[in-house]
């Protein structure tokens, strides 16, 4: 068991640390931000140097280094949003009486420029790891990527939880494009395709071994991802349930006012 445990703990430690570092970071006075991001770009090189070293490293340390390359990517692109960088072209909440197709344009016209970047690393993760042993890095970062994009889309339909604790004061203005409903058409899809997958993932994890993992991933590289899958379900289910998720991180979110209610617009930027 200690074989599965390690991986899906170091998943779950990584998670929890650097979305509460981040939420700290993103809580201090705004004049420490170019510091902050300027050295989250320092990391972003160091990942992109490690991906380079670990794509060839079949071993479960190359696993790890891939894993955590993901990570510190995906920590570069949170920051660059919510720390105002990159965003988009609008930023004011959505106008009083918006119909839906307005409100969809405008709520992407303040995100754009970020999904872009994003979309930009991904094609740059995928060239560089297509046809390497090692794709821990690509499909960390695709898990990631798929669910906050149905994170979005949920907060943008409705969901009881919108997590407003979760956006620091210059980005309030995100919470005009929310909507709070007890359901959305959306979200039995999204959780139910999520957990499939999830479920397939773990099948391979405790049944088939390396045998079953995808190309590219090996066994202790799919039992991370699969916990990163895991981790962003709950994050899901945190939107309808009420559950108090502003705990996991009360040490990041100090000076911040928490009594809004739990929820999930922080998986969401």
């Amino acid at each position: 068991m200690m074989a599965y445990g390690q991986p899906a703990l170091f998943a779950v430690l990584v998670w929890w640390f650097t979305t509460g570092a981040i939420l700290f970071l993103d809580g201090l006075a705004p004049r420490t931000f170019r510091v902050s991001f300027a050295a989250a770009t320092g990391l972003l090189g160091v990942a992109l140097y490690g991906l380079r070293q670990s794509m060839t490293d079949t071993s479960a340390g190359g696993a790890y280094a891939a894993f955590s390359c993901a990570i510190l990517v995906w920590g570069w692109l949170e920051m660059s949003f919510l720390m105002g960088f990159i965003t988009g072209p609008r930023r004011q909440s959505c106008p009083p009486g918006c119909t839906e197709w307005p409100r969809f344009l405008h709520a992407t016209q303040t995100i754009i420029y970020n999904e872009l970047a994003t979309l930009g690393l991904g094609t740059l993760l995928f060239a560089m790891t297509y046809g390497a042993p090692n794709r821990v890095c690509f499909y960390t970062y695709a898990v990631l990527w798929s669910m906050r994009l149905s994170a979005k889309l949920n907060l943008f339909l409705g969901v009881p939880n919108t997590g407003e604790k979760f956006l620091p004061e210059h980005l309030q203005y995100l919470t005009g494009y929310f909507r709070k409903r007890r359901m959305n058409l959306l979200f039995p899809v999204s959780i139910t395709a999520a957990t499939a997958v999830l479920v397939l993932l773990l099948r391979r994890c405790f049944v088939a071994g390396d045998a079953g993992s995808p190309a590219g991933l090996g066994a202790t590289g799919t039992l991370l991802v699969t916990s990163l899958l895991a981790l962003a379900v709950l994050e899901h289910w945190f939107m309808v349930l009420p559950l108090p998720s502003e705990r996991l991180w009360s040490w990041g979110l100090q000076g911040r006012d928490t009594t809004k209610g739990p929820g999930a617009a922080r998986q969401a930027v």
